[in-house]
């Protein structure tokens, strides 16, 4: 339940990536013929690969992925993955998010915009002009293989390896990739898990009441 409201939380969060959730089952047969006895835990959780919708901007500095891969940005904290492509230019001319970390280009480097460059243009495959002249090279990225890639919130990711480049997907100017998140479907959810909840409170208080009775029938009997 607390992943689902998350999920709705974040539903108008730009590059957010919908979190789901993994149950297994623990099942322990019986040795004298009655019902076997099941458990299930959390197992783990997993991001939604899906794509978002996208909406244009016309921000120069706003950018959308047109397939696979993330943009890299670094912060005091490291390297981490989003797909969140808001950025804009801080006062040093650098290319920063609204967090103020850095966008890097397809070597690793933060992204510098010469003093008083403006028509800013980007290519779909990275390569950023302005003024007509060419300032850098974006990179999409990936983790490396085998590498962990773990969820740090909803936009950001990181890895205990470096990330590699990867040349599959396009970069779209102008526009911004909302979250990947179905109100529908995260509504429809919500509706079964809190029924599920609601049965497994009412069988529990069932139960109680039926151990209860028997303690009672036993207690009538014995005086």
């Amino acid at each position: 339940m607390q992943v689902i409201a998350n999920n709705l939380a974040n539903m108008s969060t730009t590059g957010y990536r919908r979190e789901g959730v993994i149950f297994s089952e623990s099942v322990q047969a019986s040795t004298d013929g009655s019902d076997s006895v099941s458990m299930a835990s959390l197992s783990a959780r997993f991001s939604d690969e899906g794509l978002g919708a996208v909406r244009s901007t016309g921000g120069s500095l706003d950018m959308a992925i047109d397939g696979p891969g993330f943009f890299q940005i670094e912060g005091p904290s490291g390297a981490r993955l989003t797909r969140a492509g808001a950025f804009m230019r801080d006062a040093d001319g650098q290319v920063v998010n609204a967090s103020g970390e850095f966008l890097l280009d397809s070597g690793g480097a933060p992204i510098l915009l010469p003093p008083g460059s403006s028509n800013v243009v980007i290519s779909g495959d990275g390569t950023m002009t302005a003024n007509g002249e060419p300032v850098a090279q974006l990179g999409l990225f990936m983790p490396a293989e085998g590498a962990s890639f773990e969820r740090e919130d909803g936009v950001r990711f990181r890895s205990d390896q470096p990330f590699e480049a990867m040349f599959d997907g396009r970069i779209q100017q102008g526009e911004l990739e909302g979250a990947n998140v179905s109100a529908v479907a995260e509504m429809t959810r919500m509706i079964e898990v809190q029924r599920a909840y609601e049965f497994s409170q009412s069988l529990q208080e069932r139960e109680d009441e039926r151990q209860r009775s028997v303690v009672r029938t036993l207690g009538q009997a014995a005086q």
